[in-house]
């Protein structure tokens, strides 16, 4: 059985598993709440695969807290 998208592939995007794990799980949660996808027509039916392909598809992202840390420390 091959899941898509591919964990190589989505590793391209977000470099750390348990940042992809967390990520999709959050944002799996939020589907369940009830927000809309954001990706047309997911293929997926289940929540998790749905962030997933919406990681694939560059429109879920996340910003590093060490590049925020860094940021506040300069001002």
């Amino acid at each position: 059985m091959m899941l898509e998208p591919s964990i190589d592939s989505l590793q391209e995007k977000i470099k750390s598993k348990y940042t992809l794990v967390t990520l999709s799980a959050r944002r799996a949660r939020e589907l369940k709440q009830g927000s809309a996808p954001m990706v047309d027509k997911p293929t997926s039916s289940q929540k998790v695969g749905v962030a997933l392909e919406e990681i694939q598809s560059g429109k879920l992202t996340y910003i590093n807290s060490d590049v925020i840390q860094s940021r506040t420390e300069t001002l």
